[in-house]
C-alpha cells in the first residue's frame, strides 16, 4: 500500500541493529572524508546542525585573501630637505632605518603582515634586532622595547593611544584609497612613519559566496580589523554586508548578537584574533 510508515516500522523491528549503527558509521565517515580535506569536526552534533545555518560571518586576511601580504610601501614621517641626490640617499636610509623598527619589533610576531615586513627587510639586507620585551596587543599591534626605545606597531587605533599629537600623514588617504593595508609606527610617543601593504583575493572565493547563497543561507557578513576603506571595497566586490576596524571583543559581541535573535551563526576566520569568535560561534 505504499505506506511509508509501516515501511519504516517493518525495517526497524527486522533490522534494528543496522538502523542503530547506520547513523554513527555515517557520521564517522563524514569526520574521516572531512579530515582528509583539512577539516576538523569535533562530533557528530556539528554536522547536524549545518543545514540549520543561516548566518555566515567571516574574516579578511587570510580568510578571504591569501594572507600573503607584500609590502608596497615605506614611509618615514619625515625627509630631510637637503640636494636632489642627498635627499634620495637620505630617504632610503631613513626608510631603512623604519623597515628595521618595525621588522625588529615584529621580529615574533605571528601576523601575515609582519612577515611580510621581516621578508621585505631581509631582502634590503637589514639585520634585526633582538627586542628586549614583547607584547601582542590582540586586534591592533604591537609594542616592542628595541635598545631603551618603545616601539609600537599596528593599526592607527593603537598609536593614537601611544602618541600625545595628532597622527599627520600625508600620504594616507591615497594609500588607503588604492585598497592598502597600513601599519603605523611610534617610537617613544613619537609617530616614526608608515608601512603599506597589499593581499589578493583568493581565486575561488567569489565562487564560493555565490554556492553558499544558493544553499540558503541569508545573511553573509565580512568582520574585520582592517581599515574602512579596504572593507568597503572587498565587501562591495562580493556583495556582502561588512564590519571593519574590529577587535576580536568585537567579533564575539556580533555573533552573541546574531544567536540572541535566534540566528545560528557559522564563523570562519583564522589566527588568533578569530579565535573568540569561533569558540562563540555555533560552528566554527
Amino acid at each position: 500500500r505504499r505506506d511509508p510508515m509501516a515501511t519504516a516500522a517493518v525495517l526497524v523491528v527486522a533490522c534494528s541493529c543496522a538502523f542503530a549503527l547506520a547513523t554513527p558509521i555515517a557520521i564517522l565517515a563524514s569526520v574521516g572524508a572531512g579530515a582528509k580535506q583539512g577539516i576538523l569536526i569535533k562530533g557528530g552534533k556539528y554536522l547536524e546542525l549545518i543545514p540549520e545555518i543561516d548566518t555566515l560571518l567571516i574574516d579578511k586576511t587570510g580568510t578571504l585573501t591569501l594572507g600573503k601580504p607584500y609590502l608596497t610601501d615605506v614611509i618615514p614621517v619625515s625627509t630631510p630637505q637637503v640636494g636632489k641626490a642627498k635627499a634620495q640617499h637620505s630617504l632610503e636610509h631613513t626608510q631603512s632605518q623604519l623597515l628595521t623598527l618595525v621588522a625588529s619589533a615584529e621580529r615574533y610576531s605571528e601576523h601575515p603582515l609582519a612577515e611580510a615586513v621581516r621578508y621585505e627587510a631581509a631582502q634590503r639586507g637589514i639585520s634585526l634586532l633582538e627586542p628586549d620585551s614583547f607584547e601582542t596587543i590582540p586586534g591592533m599591534g604591537v609594542k616592542a622595547q628595541l635598545n631603551g626605545d618603545l616601539v609600537a606597531v599596528g593599526n592607527r587605533r593603537l598609536i593614537e593611544d601611544c602618541c600625545d599629537g595628532a597622527l599627520i600623514f600625508p600620504e594616507e588617504e591615497q594609500l588607503l584609497a588604492d585598497g592598502k593595508t597600513l601599519l603605523y609606527v611610534a617610537a617613544n610617543g613619537e609617530p616614526s612613519g608608515i608601512l603599506a601593504a597589499a593581499d589578493n583575493l583568493r581565486q575561488e572565493v567569489p565562487q564560493a559566496i555565490e554556492d553558499i547563497r544558493r544553499l540558503g543561507v541569508e545573511q553573509i557578513e565580512l568582520l574585520t580589523g582592517d581599515n574602512q576603506d579596504n572593507a568597503s571595497r572587498l565587501a562591495e566586490k562580493l556583495g556582502v554586508a561588512f564590519q571593519a576596524e574590529l577587535l576580536p571583543e568585537d567579533k564575539i559581541n556580533i555573533v552573541k548578537g546574531y544567536q540572541a535573535r535566534g540566528h545560528k551563526v557559522l564563523m570562519v576566520g583564522d589566527g588568533i584574533n578569530d579565535a573568540p569568535a569561533i569558540s562563540q560561534a555555533d560552528i566554527g
